[in-house]
């Protein structure tokens, strides 16, 4: 019998804070007695990821193996894709986001959306640990890029805690062509082309020092909302897309 949940978390170097956020998340969901499976795909670490994640996951945990370093964007592909669950969270190794907020999106889904996408900014989301003012301010600015570029209606394409139906997952990740950090906003683009049902969730947010997002990698991610537009003209996400 397939689960019904399946969490998605990519991950690269992340063998300090990866095990105890596994443990988290199999702690609490067991606890509500859901059918659910962890899906992590290690990105090309070079550390002890895969052997921490195959030692602390537990039997509901697979690790697939990327044999280099391609990008958050292709790790969380994979693993939506090879996800069996009815419902596919992704989520952060570092749980910025915490899993208990899960119930917030479900919600939303339960309600008719495809995908929750939870976010700091819109009423009622919570910032417990900020970022950097200069990292605040290049996320405005991305933010208000993606909104007057591709998606005008969602505030925040870029907390890493989704929940997709399977379907719509299968359907989104599936054409996806970049695999760096605006993976997000792909994602999501292609969902609302798809006519797909999008709903923004306030959540709690607590800011990791150590995230795995460089400034190069940031302002990488411009030039990429571009590239999306550029894809949907040559139709390179599909007929009539």
């Amino acid at each position: 019998m397939n689960p019904l949940l399946s969490v998605v978390i990519p991950a690269y170097n992340e063998e300090r804070r990866l095990p105890r956020s596994l443990d988290g998340i199999r702690e609490f969901l067991s606890g509500r007695g859901t059918r659910f499976e962890i899906v992590v795909v290690d990105d090309g670490s070079r550390d002890r990821t895969v052997a921490e994640a195959e030692a602390r996951g537990g039997s509901e945990t697979r690790v697939l193996r990327g044999d280099r370093n391609r990008g958050k964007g292709h790790a969380v592909r994979v693993g939506m894709l090879a996800a069996l669950g009815e419902l596919r969270l992704m989520t952060d190794a570092d749980l910025s986001t915490p899993i208990d907020e899960l119930a917030k999106l479900e919600a939303a889904l339960g309600e008719g959306a495809d995908v929750a996408v939870g976010s700091r900014a819109v009423p009622g989301a919570r910032i417990e640990v900020r970022q950097s003012a200069l990292r605040e301010s290049a996320g405005r600015t991305f933010n208000r890029m993606v909104r007057l570029l591709l998606l005008p209606e969602v505030h925040d394409t870029q907390c890493g805690f989704k929940l997709w139906t399977a379907r719509a997952a299968q359907l989104a990740f599936a054409p996806l062509r970049l695999d760096g950090f605006s993976f997000d906003v792909e994602s999501l683009y292609v969902a609302e082309r798809l006519g797909l049902r999008i709903a923004e969730v306030p959540v709690v947010w607590r800011n990791d020092a150590a995230t795995r997002v460089s400034g190069l990698s940031g302002a990488a991610a411009f030039a990429d909302l571009l590239r999306i537009r550029w894809n949907a003209a040559r139709g390179r996400y599909g007929a009539g897309l």
